[in-house]
């Protein structure tokens, strides 16, 4: 997050509800930002995405923006926006910017109450402690972890008017993961010289293929939120209007955002694979979008793979119940290998002739790639999701405590 030129970032342990780890991060950057931001369809939205919503959509310049895990601040009425007022104010005060420059972001259980007292002597520790390092980034990304794995991190740099353009991110999500824009929250900072309008758009649109196509439990969480911050210190003509720039732009916005929608997906609370469904020959790209999502959101297919089963059988139903029509007796579905080769497991709607040995060695990979071929059209799309494992109950079970 902080690979593009001007961002700062911290983490620290500011003892909020867990004892044992850092719990607050802080993003940072002296000039002002152009800010853009998608955010949870969930009816029930959390103070900070409230909060961060009125920010974007005034399109206010933004400096920092302030995380902490362990309580989501959901659920909280009235004094979940005073704690983001005075975290805002406390930042505000260190940092010497405005008030309504900092966004605010929390992660965790819904409903606890967050200690005031132990935020604001965390925003101290995280003013003085950011940097534009990549340790600084790696705390920070670490900082904003709660039922996560493995901390989530992205960069990508490319060319446009002559200018090394730099786009850096983190993200967290490993529960509750449904977006419809999982717990999930992504920062992405870049240097780009950008229109407001267009960040925004580059972002929501962005987001139907990344973030709005993993899934680990069906969950639409109440803190979702993706914030896209540019600075301009890249020194680009500023990106205007639609056009080659903004197309590349644009392209690599997308592959910072996949590699973390796809960390995430594999990163499913007790996941031990990833899986991963490719659509093609949809009737429309929304089709196949609508398809692959259904797959990876099956919960039958999530234990076959678990189970190392090759039941394709599931498969198909989740694509039948998707609710797109197509023609059952034109599917083919089938692995993919390591090496790229497909392994077929249905062909015309029926069984093909396969080895079960195979097909269950290949659902034993830490990465299992379906491939469903509607035979329908030109539609493709890729969605991402994990195995259904005894650990996620576990952990749901006891997430409280």
């Amino acid at each position: 997050v902080t690979a593009a030129e001007g961002f700062e970032a911290a983490g620290t342990a500011a003892g909020v509800k867990y004892r044992d780890r850092q719990d607050m991060a802080m993003v940072f950057c002296k000039t002002p930002c152009r800010a853009a931001g998608t955010f949870t369809s969930n009816v029930v939205k959390a103070a900070p995405v409230q909060w961060d919503m009125a920010i974007v959509q005034k399109n206010t310049p933004v400096h920092a923006v302030v995380v902490n895990t362990g309580y989501a601040n959901a659920g909280t009425g009235k004094e979940g926006m005073d704690i983001c007022r005075a975290e805002a104010a406390k930042a505000a005060s260190v940092l010497d910017i405005p008030e309504d420059s900092v966004l605010i972001g929390s992660t965790g259980v819904i409903g606890g109450k967050l200690p005031i007292d132990r935020l604001e002597a965390g925003i101290e520790k995280l003013a003085q402690d950011k940097a534009h390092t990549r340790e600084a980034g790696l705390k920070a990304s670490k900082a904003i972890m709660t039922t996560d794995t493995k901390n989530k991190e992205a960069a990508v740099q490319f060319e446009i008017g002559g200018k090394t353009v730099t786009i850096g991110a983190m993200s967290k999500g490993s529960g509750m993961i449904h977006p419809n824009m999982c717990t999930m929250l992504a920062y992405i900072c870049t240097d780009c010289a950008i229109s407001t309008e267009l960040l925004q758009e580059a972002i929501s649109a962005d987001i139907k293929d990344s973030f709005n196509m993993i899934t680990v439990d069906g969950d639409t969480s109440t803190n979702d939120t993706v914030l896209l911050l540019a600075n301009s210190l890249a020194g680009n003509p500023e990106i205007a209007s639609r056009g080659d720039d903004y197309d590349t732009f644009a392209k690599a916005l997308s592959m910072v955002t996949k590699k973390l929608a796809r960390m995430m997906a594999a990163d499913g609370e007790g996941a031990n694979a990833l899986i991963e469904c490719r659509v093609k020959g949809a009737a429309s790209k929304e089709d196949a979008r609508i398809l692959a999502r259904s797959v990876c959101g099956s919960q039958l297919t999530k234990a076959a793979v678990f189970g190392h089963d090759a039941n394709w059988g599931r498969i198909l139903c989740a694509l039948g119940y998707s609710g797109v029509k197509f023609d059952p007796e034109k599917v083919s579905i089938g692995l993919i290998d390591d090496k790229g080769n497909l392994f077929p497991l249905c062909e015309g709607g029926v069984a093909a002739d396969y080895s079960e040995d195979e097909a269950s060695d290949l659902l034993s990979s830490d990465e299992v790639i379906i491939e469903a071929d509607m035979h329908a059209g030109d539609g493709e799309a890729v969605a991402w999701g994990c195995d259904l494992t005894f650990d996620y109950v576990k952990i749901n079970a006891d997430y409280r405590s």
